[in-house]
């Protein structure tokens, strides 16, 4: 079977659907994903994501539909797709008895990757992940996170087009889950791999290209990060400064987002005009806004050099509704 062309989806389901008896857990989903994309697949527990990567990594056979992984059908070719693919499993999936070497020479060999190649595949992507100095370690001797970073090392060793993700920084601390997003993105950058992932985590969808939120088994809402968190209701803003008297003269309050809109708030006689707020001892009421904005974002008011000093913003969780 010849190559997708560069335009055409790396992964495609049409009215997919997975029935275990009586009970259906996915539900008739249409996807379409494009090369280089990283597609984010959220949902409550049980609502069909795993499900859906099972389908699309050839673990589970569809009860109807149809998806395409690389442009071939996941039942029709199965042995295709996986040769394309790579898996970073929700649970842990690795030989903690071998070392980190030999479970990507293991993986090296199920994948046929050629002899000539592998010692420099392996040395490779455990330069890229940072692990190039516990190669001889037994994983057993691995934090969670440098568990989680030989598996991704092993899920790209095969120059997969395609990396599957489930829940790949589930029961990772914060700072463990921002490496690993580091690395994931340098790969995206350098190999122009796509990532299809899950995760429950709110601020991990930020790093999606696409949203698309499962629940019940099918696909309630498709679209990117911007437009959802539009959609869903304001973010709410805290304007303080330390030069209370100074900022109340000021014509206008401009904030930057983070998409490039510039939202103006007229201040009149002490108040933010069209709205009921009260620049009061440190500014400290809120005021929404349409669409996000980075934590920290600088306010500038006129002119840069016009600027209160002292003044900025703080990002607010958005009311709930």
């Amino acid at each position: 079977m010849s190559a997708p062309s560069p335009t055409a989806p790396v992964v495609e389901t049409r009215g997919l659907v997975k029935s275990y008896g009586k009970i259906e857990a996915v539900r008739g989903i249409d996807l379409s994903v494009q090369p280089g994309e990283v597609f984010g697949f959220l949902g409550p527990n049980g609502a069909g994501k795993s499900t859906t990567i099972s389908i699309l990594c050839t673990l589970l056979r569809p009860t109807a539909g149809q998806a395409l992984v690389a442009g071939i059908d996941v039942t029709r070719q199965p042995g295709a797709v996986r040769s394309r693919i790579g898996l970073v499993f929700q649970d842990p999936s690795l030989d903690d008895q071998l070392t980190a070497r030999e479970n990507l020479e293991f993986h090296a060999f199920l994948y046929n990757v050629p002899r000539s190649e592998r010692r420099g595949r392996i040395d490779g992507v455990l330069e890229m992940v940072e692990l190039q100095e516990r190669a001889g370690s037994q994983v057993r001797t691995f934090s969670g996170g440098m568990k989680r970073r030989l598996e991704i090392a092993r899920g790209i060793l095969h120059y997969p087009q395609v990396l599957f993700l489930d829940e790949p920084t589930l029961g990772l601390d914060p700072q463990t889950r921002n490496h690993i997003w580091a690395y994931l993105n340098d790969l995206r950058k350098r190999e122009g791999i796509t990532l299809f992932m899950t995760t429950h985590y709110m601020d991990e969808a930020e790093y999606c290209d696409r949203i698309a939120i499962i629940d019940n088994g099918k696909i309630v809402v498709l679209d990117t990060p911007a437009a959802l968190k539009a959609s869903v209701g304001k973010d709410r803003v805290q304007i303080t400064t330390d030069h209370v008297e100074r900022a109340i003269t000021i014509p206008a309050v401009a904030v930057q987002s983070r998409y490039g809109t510039n939202r103006v708030f007229l201040v009149q006689n002490g108040q933010l005009a069209g709205k009921e707020i009260v620049l009061g001892d440190r500014l400290g009421d809120r005021v929404e806004v349409a669409q996000g904005l980075e934590a920290g974002t600088t306010i500038v008011a006129g002119d840069v050099e016009q600027l209160a000093d002292g003044m900025r913003v703080a990002l607010l969780p958005a009311p709930a509704k």
